[in-house]
């Protein structure tokens, strides 16, 4: 009872006390919540990288890179332009900083701007015209004009690098990459800045590094992209678009050229690039904030075009970034939260097996689709092997047809298709070319001959081709050949042609020369052939003419005795070519065989048969190269050779020690084993070799009886370098007899 009436009395104070704890909750809810609001959990800022634009010295941005990952900075978003955008794209699609360091290194100006495609995959028609003298570009011809291209190169082989460095192929919402990209380019048209968030990642990198005038504009939807230096070379402000609340600005800088420098249109163009670049640079600087971060690498002498010492470049990147220690430290994670960080921003990238549906070929006008695509490897039913899709661009691109190739993988309803972009070359369909070959023995003996050739292309849509060349000088020539393929694949041609050339001929008795003959020639013909594709081309064919010698300088009792012989004959011709280069041919080979039947049948005067086959090889170990070459010439028969059709030998590297052609016989037998070594690299020329030749070769049956039959043994050592208007040699050249001689050529020498 007692204990009852305890608990009566306690009951409504504890339920007193309790009513108001849970009023004091009620009324102090807010602003227990409001306390809470107002000291939230410290967020971490968000940090971009921007990496401005510099050509070669853009390496120094992976030298920078390199430090932030030593202390521990993360980053979460990257700008780039030019050559930022290369490196940032990179390191934005999860490649590593030692595959990184492996591409710089093997990245040279002849990797990134020799576009053409190994010799050896060129069409024979366009590696014919490596054995004449003709030198520098192509132009297209129109309106009565020339028309020059939009860029020293296109940038199919800059495409092809720059697949190397993005891991992550085929079209991309630059937010979803392992790190959330921009890039920024220069709309040619507007002259406004073009900011990439999104497309294929090789061509959006092309398109913020197409240097005016060095590289020839990209186009995207229809505009016309140059490199992005000429408005955003430090893209500060598109970082601060992505929500940027602090920027790690790395600027390489353009340099201005000294006033000496300033000696030419390239250096005074360069100069105005470099200017407008410069104002557009301050202006980013200029808007920078404390809480940001400045890294300026100090590059010396570096200049935006030394390709060929990015690994030398890189190192200081590394060095200023550590200049700036104590403001990076500042923003380090810890190593487990970095860890964690990276961890995140990895991309596992899966090989896409599946095969092509469709090759397509968007908007060409002349160029039939199905002529192109017989020029490529990879096929319809097949996967994509990215080596060999590269390798067909370029050699799409090497048909000299298109001013730039590139490609896009699209997934439609039912199928995936291949969509190659071959734009046409706008200053085609008709094209010229010249060239220049000099020689002198420096004894009294100098030649020259200019050059010159005009084709018109796409005459129909199986691909004809109308080519007229010319020469002048030593050899005046006219000849103009049309070429016919007889279908859209171009594995059999018909060509008829036609020719008049004056010739120049010497007779040499022993050392002495007694006349000089010129022969006008006016010959038509037919040939029936296949192209084996970029290996080689065989030809049958009639032709018949005139041939007229005179006499130009010695005796009357040495002219020839007919005015005019007439010409008829049946040929026949095989040449494979897969050399890497005509000039200074490193590895491959070539061969040719070729029968010249003179017949009364077709109204010749002599009835005679001539056969001629050569070849060459050469392989190479480092900078040293082997060079064998065999050649050999005769009557087939028992019929003799007439004096116009005689074989011509001697010279620089065909018989060193004579003199041009002053062998003259009906028959050759001549073997050469050279050596070089390359003792200058080139970048798109091919560099400066020395060598020495051993020779040794044999004239049967020479036309002047006192002319020796025997075995001639001859040497040469000579200099040689591959210049912008065509290979250069110096030489001297002695023969076991005792002739010797110096040689210049400026062109091809045999």
């Amino acid at each position: 009872m007692k204990n009852s009436h305890r608990l009566n009395k306690c009951l409504p104070i504890t339920i007193g006390v309790l009513f108001s704890i849970s009023l004091f909750v009620a009324t102090n809810s807010g602003k227990a919540e409001e306390l809470v609001s107002s000291n939230p959990v410290k967020k971490r800022p968000k940090i971009c990288l921007v990496l401005s634009g510099g050509g070669a010295r853009g390496s120094a941005h992976v030298g920078v890179l390199k430090v932030l990952e030593e202390y521990r900075v993360p980053i979460d978003c990257i700008t780039g332009t030019s050559m930022g955008s290369l490196v940032g794209a990179a390191y934005a699609t999860g490649m590593t900083l030692p595959e990184m360091d492996k591409v710089m290194a093997s990245i040279s100006s002849e990797l990134l701007f020799k576009e053409k495609p190994p010799r050896q995959e060129l069409s024979m028609r366009r590696k014919q015209d490596d054995y004449k003298s003709y030198f520098g570009p192509e132009f297209g011809v129109g309106d009565g004009e020339l028309k020059l291209p939009k860029g020293v190169v296109s940038g199919v082989q800059l495409e092809t690098v720059l697949r190397r460095l993005a891991k992550v192929p085929g079209y991309y919402k630059f937010d979803d990459l392992p790190i959330p990209f921009r890039a920024v380019a220069t709309d040619l048209v507007t002259g406004k800045a073009v900011v990439f968030s999104e497309g294929e990642l090789a061509n959006v990198m092309r398109a913020s590094m197409s240097v005016p005038g060095a590289v020839a504009p990209a186009e995207f939807g229809g505009m016309l992209l140059v490199d992005g230096m000429l408005t955003s070379n430090l893209p500060v402000q598109e970082a601060r678009d992505m929500g940027a609340d602090i920027v790690i600005a790395v600027n390489v800088g353009t340099p201005l050229l000294k006033r000496e420098q300033l000696n030419g249109i390239l250096g005074v163009t360069g100069q105005m690039l470099s200017i407008l670049t410069e104002q557009n640079v301050q202006a980013a600087l200029a808007s920078l904030k404390p809480t940001d971060v400045l890294i300026t690498p100090e590059l010396g002498d570096y200049s935006t075009g030394d390709f060929d010492s990015l690994p030398k470049i890189s190192p200081l990147g590394a060095e200023a970034a550590r200049k700036v220690a104590d403001k990076l430290k500042l923003l380090s994670l810890s190593p487990s939260d970095y860890a964690a960080f990276r961890q995140g921003q990895s991309m596992l990238v899966k090989q896409d097996l599946r095969h092509v549906d469709e090759i397509r070929f968007d908007k060409m006008e002349r160029v039939n689709p199905v002529a192109a695509q017989t020029v490529m490897e990879t096929k319809v039913g097949e996967p994509i092997d990215q080596e060999v899709l590269d390798r067909d661009m370029r050699r799409l691109y090497g048909t000299g047809d298109f001013e730039h190739v590139s490609y896009r993988l699209i997934d439609e309803a039912d199928k995936r298709v291949l969509v190659v972009d071959a734009a046409e070359r706008t200053a085609g369909p008709d094209y010229t070319k010249f060239g220049l070959g000099l020689s002198s023995d420096f004894a009294g003996d100098a030649y020259f001959n200019l050059l010159g050739s005009y084709r018109k292309t796409w005459l129909n849509p199986r691909g004809a081709e109308w080519r007229t060349d010319v020469q002048i000088g030593r050899d005046n020539l006219l000849s103009t050949e049309f070429y016919q393929p007889l279908d859209e694949t171009g594995y059999f041609f018909v060509a008829p042609h036609a020719s008049w050339e004056r010739s120049t001929a010497d007779l040499y008795r022993g050392d002495d020369r007694v006349a000089t003959y010129d022969t006008d020639s006016r010959l038509l013909g037919f040939d029936i052939g296949s192209a084996f594709s970029r290996y080689g081309e065989m030809r049958l064919g009639i032709e018949g003419g005139v041939s007229e010698p005179t006499l130009d300088t010695g005796p009357q009792t040495l002219s020839p005795a007919n005015g005019s012989v007439d010409r008829g004959a049946f040929t026949g011709r095989i040449f494979l070519d897969q050399l890497d280069s005509v000039h200074f041919p490193r590895v491959g080979w070539r061969a040719a065989a070729e029968v010249y039947n003179s017949t009364s049948t077709l109204l010749a005067d002599e009835d005679y048969t001539k056969w001629e086959a050569n070849g060459m090889g050469a392989y190479s170990f480092g900078k040293h190269t082997l060079n064998l070459s065999l050649t050999a010439s005769g009557p087939l028969g028992s019929d003799e050779l007439p004096r116009y059709d005689l074989v011509q030998w001697g010279g620089f590297l065909r018989q060193s020690g004579y003199a041009a052609d002053q062998l003259l016989g009906e028959e050759l037998v001549f073997g050469r084993v050279m050596y070089y070594h390359r003792v200058l690299e080139g970048s798109i020329l091919e560099g400066a070799y020395g060598g020495i030749s051993l020779e040794v070769g044999k004239v049967g049956n020479p036309l002047v009886a006192e002319n020796t039959e025997d075995w001639l043994k001859s040497s040469a050592v000579f200099l040689a370098a591959d210049t912008p208007i065509g290979p250069a040699y110096l030489g001297y050249g002695r023969a076991e007899d005792g002739n010797d001689s110096f040689y210049f050529y400026l062109g091809m020498p045999y």
